[in-house]
């Protein structure tokens, strides 16, 4: 990354921090898929933090399963810093994940084991990164276009279905 870009990126990440946004630290305990972990604070409070502005297949979609690992491999069992936004209807913290200097909600993104979660997502760097992951096939990126089903679409056909059985 040049460093125009990487001075532009840290530009809008300052800009875009709340200003009293909560701050966690613990390591990571479980994995329950590419973009739920939960962390274990230093009170031994077991905290579930769900990825902010990213999206993962779901675990019966084709790259569910690797989507799960590539997380584990980046955060499982490691000390991690958490920038929360929010908090989601099933009470998880949303947030930005950080294993040392490593963005995981953008690294996810970068390796083509997550959409940007356009619903939520105001990064413009994880758009650029998933534009490079498709371009150069990373990932979910290489499945055939039929596989490839956004997983915010394919719980909505789901839930049709449901209804409709």
């Amino acid at each position: 990354m040049s460093n125009i870009r990487k001075l532009l990126f840290l530009a809008i990440f300052i800009v875009t921090l709340p200003l009293h946004a909560e701050q966690l630290a613990g390591r990571v305990v479980a994995i329950h898929d590419g973009d739920t972990l939960t962390i274990l604070d230093s009170s031994k409070t077991q905290i579930r933090i769900r990825l902010a502005g990213i999206d993962t297949p779901e675990s019966k979609q084709p790259y569910g399963t690797k989507a799960k690992q590539e997380l584990s491999d980046l955060a499982f069992g490691k000390a991690v810093a958490v920038q929360v936004e929010t908090v989601d209807r099933y009470k998880r913290k949303i947030g930005r994940v950080y294993v040392g200097r490593v963005d995981v909600n953008a690294e996810m993104v970068k390796r083509g084991a997550a959409w940007v979660y356009p619903q939520y997502a105001n990064d413009l760097l994880l758009y650029n990164l998933e534009h490079e992951a498709r371009l150069n096939r990373r990932g979910l990126w290489k499945l055939p276009d039929k596989e490839r089903v956004p997983p915010w679409v394919w719980r909505k056909q789901k839930f049709k279905q449901r209804k409709a059985g």
